[in-house]
């Protein structure tokens, strides 16, 4: 498989550098990161970027199987996966919008520590924020139908889907390392409770989006 990937080396940077572009453009994946790094600091958010790498797993198991064309050819599928996507994110925004003030603000990084999110649970709302995420399946759907030819063997798509995956997982660590650095997270949290509603209200637009403009 991999003698052969020199073939569609054209096919891999054109992927690459669509990928790039979509990867540093704001969006949910975004907000829950930076919400995660600010609330509960490094290890959290680093499982969410994680989770959030897995989920593009999703996206390519789908495109694999043909059932990405099965969405993208059933208007109501989309639609029902477009505003369960919405759904989500009014969660998540609801939540953080709803954050009260420290008891505590002399201490800042403590306050939130003890706000203690599991390791599973930042890894599953990682997966989940971008599994059912419909800007990420408009873009495989776009990228498999468009930038991948036909003839291209699914070995060579799963590589495709890896490296998709494995970038978007780093992309995102980086963000929470440089987010959770103490000095970073120390003047963002200078606010404190005023981030985690503004991560909300990012959220709830986002879903508000999604729902008025899917």
């Amino acid at each position: 498989m991999l003698d052969d990937f020199h073939l569609y080396w054209v096919e891999f940077a054109t992927i690459a550098a669509v990928h790039l572009l979509a990867v540093a453009s704001p969006g949910p994946d975004f907000a829950v990161v930076m919400k995660h790094s600010i609330s509960y600091g490094r290890r959290a958010a680093m499982y969410t970027s994680v989770g959030i790498g897995a989920g593009i797993l999703v996206h390519v198991a789908y495109s694999l199987l043909g059932i990405g064309i099965l969405i993208k050819t059933t208007p109501w599928l989309f639609n029902l996966l477009t505003y369960a996507a919405a759904a989500y994110l009014l969660y998540l925004g609801y939540g953080a919008i709803r954050s009260s003030a420290p008891k505590h603000v002399n201490d800042p990084l403590e306050n939130n520590e003890n706000s203690l999110l599991t390791d599973r649970k930042a890894f599953l709302i990682g997966l989940v924020t971008n599994g059912i995420n419909p800007k990420a399946t408009l873009f495989f759907l776009s990228v498999f139908a468009v930038a991948v030819s036909a003839q291209t063997p699914n070995s060579i798509k799963m590589v495709y889907g890896g490296y998709l995956a494995l970038a978007t997982g780093l992309w995102f660590c980086f963000l929470s390392y440089f987010l959770s650095s103490q000095k970073v997270r120390t003047f963002l949290q200078s606010k404190g409770f005023w981030f985690d509603r503004l991560m909300g209200a990012v959220l709830i637009l986002l879903a508000l989006k999604l729902i008025i403009a899917p």
